[in-house]
């Protein structure tokens, strides 16, 4: 059963989110053969003052 984890930052809609699991699940499923009924997708949200992105917080860089 493969399972992807993916970590981001906090601040997408419900609807990005539905389309990165299902955009997700189909490449899963394309490329290793995989029944999409076995695709797992875990989406993991980090607050943006806990995000580092060059030594800083995503939240003071305005993301």
């Amino acid at each position: 059963m493969p399972t992807v984890h993916v970590y981001m930052m906090a601040g997408r809609s419900q609807d990005q989110k539905e389309s990165l699991i299902r955009k997700v699940t189909d490449a899963i499923a394309e490329s290793i053969d995989a029944p999409e009924a076995n695709v797992r997708v875990i989406i993991s949200e980090i607050p943006k003052s806990d995000y580092g992105i060059a030594g800083t917080t995503g939240e003071k860089l305005g993301r």
